[in-house]
C-alpha cells in the first residue's frame, strides 16, 4: 500500500504543523490507514512547546518526496563473491532470471559486475583468441565442485593455477607427440578408460587427469598417481560435456567488469535517467552512504510507478510545498491562503475557505463528520488556531475560528487566554535561533507578475531582541535574497501583546519607493495594526511590486 503524506508548507509555523497531524488522525479516522503526517522543515521553539503540552510526537521529517533511486530498486540483492565459480553464478542468473550478479565482499562492497554478456565472450572468443577456449584458469576444488566429481586424492586442491585442456582421444604415440609441445605440470587431461594414455600421462607427472563416464579407475593407476602427485577426478558426464564444464570453474573475478556505472539510493531518478538508459549496462548497483550495496536497479525499474501521494495542508502553492511536489500524485488541499497557480492531472478535493485557521477548517470536518476529536488532537488545534489569529485578534479570524476554538476549549479543558500567554511566551525566536535560521523560520515563497519574493513573519512579545539584531537579520536577510534571485525579500516582525508590526525589506530602490508607511530606521518601517502577513501584509506587498514594475517599465523607455 502506498503511502499520503499529509503535509505543510517548507519553514512551518504552528498552524501548519497542527494541521498536518490532525488532518492525518482525521483521514485514518474515515479509512484512509495510510495516511501519515509530515513535515518539510524544521519544529522551532513555540511547536515544540505545545507537541509536548499535549504529548504528541512530531511529524516525520521529509525534505524531498522527488521518486528516488531507493523507491524503485530492487531491495533483495543476489549476489556473488569474487571466489564464486562461473558456472555456479550461471545457475543463480538462471534460477532467478536475471543478467548481471554484483561481486560484493563481506562488507558489502561492489568489486565488478559479473554479467551473462561477459561471459558469452569469455566461452566464445574470437578467432583472434581461439586458442583461449583450452585456457582453465581454476582450483581443483572448484573443478570438482562444477563437475560433481568424485576425487581421488587433490594435490594442492585450493591452489589457483592456469592449466592447459589436452583431450586423450587419439592413439597412445600421438598423444606423446602432442604431450612434448606442453609443459605436463599445466595439463589438465581429460580421458576415458584407455590405461596406456592414462599411464603415460601420470609417468609425465601432469597435473590433473579426468576420468569421464564415471569410469573406474584401476588400483595400479591409482596407486602411480598417488606416488607421482597427479591428481584424479571422477567426472560422471561424456568427454565433450567434461570439456565444457572446466572452462566454467573459473571464478568470477576473472571475467568481472571492473569499471561499472552505480547510484546512490537517494539520487533522483529524474536526475539519473538519462545515463542509466543510455548506458551500456542493464543493471547498476545501489549504495548508501557508506558505499555498501543496498539494492539493484534496473533499466526496467524505471517505468515503476512511485506509491507516493500528497495532501497539502496550510498552502497551495508549489513555491511554498516539499521539493518534488509537481512529481508525485497530490490528493487534497486543505488550506485558507490566496489560490496560486498551482495545477493538477485530475480532480482533487479542493477545501479553501476565507478563515484564519486550517486547524479551524480540520475541526470543522471533524464536527461534520461526527467524529469525536481526541483530545491531545483538540489540543494541537486549539494551539493552531490560537498561533494564525493571535487568539482571534487578527484581522483574518472570523466568526468560524471563534466557534471552533470555544469547542476546543471544551474539550481540552483550557483556557485560550491564559494558554496564548504561555504559547507566545514559550520561546522567542529572535532569543533562540541565529538570524539565518530566525529569519526562514516562517518564511514563504510567493510569484507575482513573473517576479519571486519572500516574506518572512516572527511573532514576538516586545521589539527589544529585533532591534539587538537588527543589523545582523539585515545582512541574513540579504543573503538570503541573493542566494535565491528574489526580486525583493521581507520580514515582519510582529508584536503579538501590542498588535502592531514592524517590516524589514531588503529590495532595489523602486520598490522602497513604493512602501508609503513610515520609517523606524533604515529599510526598517512602521506598521501600526498589521499583524497578518496573508490578509495585511501580502496585499499591500503586491501593491507595491506592480507599482514598481510600472516604474521600471517607465524608466526604460525614457
Amino acid at each position: 500500500m502506498s503511502e499520503i503524506l499529509v503535509i505543510g508548507h517548507r519553514n512551518p509555523d504552528t498552524d501548519s504543523i497542527c494541521a498536518a497531524i490532525a488532518y492525518a488522525d482525521f483521514k485514518r479516522k474515515t479509512g484512509v490507514t495510510n495516511a501519515i503526517a509530515a513535515r518539510c522543515g524544521d519544529i522551532n521553539d513555540r511547536i515544540d512547546f505545545v507537541l509536548r503540552k499535549f504529548g504528541v510526537a512530531p511529524p516525520r521529517f521529509v525534505a524531498d518526496v522527488r521518486p528516488k533511486v531507493r523507491d524503485v530498486m530492487q531491495h533483495r540483492v543476489i549476489e556473488v563473491t569474487e571466489n564464486t565459480s562461473a558456472f555456479e553464478a550461471l545457475e543463480i542468473m538462471d534460477q532467478h532470471n536475471i543478467r548481471t550478479l554484483p561481486i560484493l565482499d563481506e562488507d558489502r562492497r561492489c568489486h565488478g559486475l559479473v554479467s551473462v554478456f561477459k561471459m558469452s565472450k569469455f566461452f566464445l572468443p574470437g578467432h583472434s583468441r581461439i586458442q583461449d577456449t583450452r585456457r582453465i584458469l581454476t582450483n581443483l576444488n572448484h573443478l570438482k565442485e562444477v563437475l560433481h566429481a568424485d576425487s581421488l586424492g587433490l594435490q594442492e586442491p585450493d591452489k589457483e593455477e592456469e592449466l592447459v585442456l589436452m583431450i586423450g582421444a587419439m592413439r597412445v604415440d600421438s598423444f606423446e607427440k602432442r604431450l612434448e609441445r606442453y609443459d605436463p605440470s599445466k595439463i589438465l587431461l581429460i580421458a576415458g578408460d584407455r590405461e596406456d594414455i592414462q599411464l603415460y600421462a601420470i609417468e609425465k607427472r601432469i597435473r590433473v587427469m579426468v576420468i569421464t563416464g564415471g569410469l573406474k579407475v584401476s588400483p595400479g593407476i591409482r596407486a602411480l598417481a598417488e606416488a607421482n602427485g597427479v591428481s584424479i577426478l571422477v567426472s560422471e558426464h561424456d568427454s565433450a560435456t567434461t570439456a565444457m564444464l572446466c572452462r566454467a570453474a573459473v571464478s568470477v573475478k576473472h571475467i568481472r567488469t571492473e569499471h561499472f556505472l552505480y547510484f546512490n539510493e537517494d539520487e533522483s531518478l529524474n536526475s539519473i535517467r538519462d545515463v542509466a538508459i543510455s548506458s551500456q549496462f542493464q543493471a547498476f548497483p545501489v549504495l548508501d552512504a557508506h558505499k555498501r550495496v543496498v539494492g539493484i536497479l534496473s533499466k526496467t525499474d524505471f517505468v515503476k510507478r512511485v506509491k507516493r501521494q500528497l495532501i497539502l495542508v496550510d498552502h497551495n502553492e508549489l513555491s511554498q510545498a516539499v521539493k518534488g511536489a509537481d512529481q508525485v500524485e497530490i490528493l487534497e488541499i486543505i488550506d485558507h491562503h490566496r489560490i496560486g497557480s498551482l495545477t493538477t492531472q485530475q480532480p482533487i478535493l479542493f477545501v479553501n475557505r476565507p478563515v484564519g485557521s486550517t486547524s479551524t477548517i480540520v475541526s470543522e470536518m471533524y464536527l461534520n463528520a461526527g467524529i469525536e476529536i481526541p483530545k491531545p488532537i483538540a489540543g494541537l488545534l486549539l494551539s493552531g488556531i490560537i498561533s494564525d489569529t493571535l487568539n482571534l485578534t487578527s484581522p483574518t479570524a472570523t466568526k468560524t475560528d471563534s466557534n471552533m476554538l470555544k469547542y476546543l476549549e471544551q474539550v481540552t479543558e483550557l483556557n485560550a487566554a491564559e494558554f496564548t500567554d504561555a504559547l507566545f511566551s514559550s520561546g522567542s525566536v529572535l532569543t533562540h535561533r541565529a538570524p539565518k535560521q530566525a529569519i526562514t523560520n516562517d518564511c514563504k515563497e510567493y510569484e507575482e507578475e513573473g517576479k519571486t519574493f519572500s516574506v518572512a513573519q516572527i511573532e514576538e512579545i516586545g521589539f527589544e531582541q529585533f532591534w539587538e539584531q537588527k543589523d545582523t537579520l539585515f545582512k541574513a536577510i540579504e543573503d538570503y535574497r541573493h542566494q535565491n534571485h528574489y526580486y525583493f525579500s521581507a520580514l515582519l516582525i510582529t508584536d503579538v501583546v501590542r498588535q502592531t508590526s514592524l517590516l524589514l525589506v531588503v529590495a532595489d530602490a523602486e520598490l522602497m519607493a513604493a512602501i508609503q508607511y513610515n520609517l523606524a530606521d533604515n529599510d526598517v518601517y512602521e506598521l501600526p495594526g498589521i499583524v497578518s502577513r496573508k490578509k495585511q501584509l501580502l496585499p499591500y506587498l503586491t501593491k507595491c511590486l506592480h507599482q514598481a514594475l510600472e516604474a521600471e517599465t517607465t524608466e526604460q523607455t525614457k
